[in-house]
């Protein structure tokens, strides 16, 4: 390396250790500030739920908008995410409860929501995940609501009839499955396991590449990748986070049949969002069985210019035939149109449930 190249990069690698400085020491005054926050907040008798979903999307939208490059705006929220997630732990690590075990999409989603801070707690089943919130043993559930290939969660929609949580948040996450195993070809594998949604999204791959192989449904992808890691023969289809996490290799990468293969996860709490600028809420409400009855029930979105981003038909629980509509709006249930749509549906809905108003995903 000739000398002068040596005093070039040298030059650049002071300047970037400066500056390296410079971040750690403005890093530390944030946290302090958001130390003060709390501090406030607890004199003044608010200390509460120091998890503020609105004013956190307010933050990453905003740094979004200023960001001059050439760091990529996923890049920059997902370290402001970071810096965020450090600051709360400061005065309380928030306890996230999730379909585990470790290492399935829906760690992958709360991380993605509330940073590697976060206190982990996977459960064995969605049931599970509820329940932790419910009975104040977690802070917040993460919670699969709808794929784009394979549609509603079925579980998930039943439990959101019943539980008093709110819907606090969303996270949207791009699923990447791929086929992991300790055999060195397709050849040798003889069962596959995953998640049964994980099986339908890589139905067609498995059909051409290996149509002979049995397919098991287990309780995750990540129970998957365990099995696989310690039977002979076996393979599951699971994200990257399993394959670090359980040390497999890739057979196969990116085995999904839609390449936009995305899951959009709920965020629940005991409490909703205030209005960031950007919100949804979600609402769950039955219609009269008699003709026009589920028009009479939109009409009032249509009249005040509030737009539908979702509706879903569940079967009720409680009678034969007898249907409740899950709705996802555009706008926050305290907005003018949105209120005003609210109050006309309480009048003509048999049933009306309010899930929550919250911030749409940023990233």
């Amino acid at each position: 390396m000739s000398g002068d190249l040596q005093s070039e990069l040298a030059l650049v690698r002071q300047q970037i250790d400066g500056l390296d400085r410079q971040l750690l020491d403005l890093l530390n005054r944030r946290a302090r500030y958001a130390q003060q926050v709390g501090e406030i907040k607890a004199r003044h008798g608010e200390a509460g739920f120091i998890y503020r979903p609105e004013r956190e999307a307010q933050v990453l939208q905003r740094i979004q908008e200023i960001n001059p490059g050439p760091l990529s705006n996923e890049s920059v929220t997902w370290f402001f995410r970071e810096v965020m997630s450090a600051c709360l732990s400061l005065e309380q690590p928030l306890g996230i409860a999730f379909l585990g075990p470790l290492g399935t999409f829906s760690e992958s989603a709360a991380i993605k929501h509330f940073g590697h801070a976060a206190r982990p707690m996977p459960q064995i089943s969605i049931d599970d995940v509820f329940r932790e919130v419910e009975s104040c043993h977690a802070d917040y559930a993460v919670v699969p609501i709808e794929n784009s290939t394979e549609g509603a969660v079925g579980r998930t929609l039943d439990l959101l009839l019943t539980t008093p949580l709110k819907v606090c948040g969303e996270v949207v996450l791009r699923i990447h499955q791929h086929l992991l195993s300790n055999e060195r070809s397709l050849g040798e594998v003889v069962k596959v396991y995953s998640h049964a949604q994980s099986l339908a999204q890589c139905h067609e791959w498995l059909n051409r590449s290996l149509p002979n192989v049995q397919r098991i449904p287990v309780g995750s992808n990540a129970q998957a990748a365990q099995l696989a890691a310690t039977e002979a023969g076996v393979a599951a289809i699971a994200g990257q986070a399993a394959a670090e996490r359980y040390r497999l290799p890739e057979l196969a990468s990116n085995i999904e049949d839609e390449p936009n293969n995305t899951t959009r996860f709920v965020v629940l709490g005991r409490h909703d969002a205030g209005p960031s600028g950007r919100d949804k809420t979600s609402l769950i409400m039955s219609a009269h069985n008699q003709t026009g009855a589920l028009s009479k029930l939109l009409a009032p979105f249509s009249d005040a210019g509030v737009s539908l981003t979702r509706l879903e038909s569940r079967p009720a629980r409680h009678t034969l035939w007898a249907y409740v509509f899950f709705v996802d709006v555009e706008g926050h249930r305290d907005d003018v149109a949105v209120r005003s749509a609210l109050t006309e549906l309480a009048r003509r809905a048999p049933y009306l449930k309010l899930l929550g108003s919250y911030p749409v995903a940023v990233y």
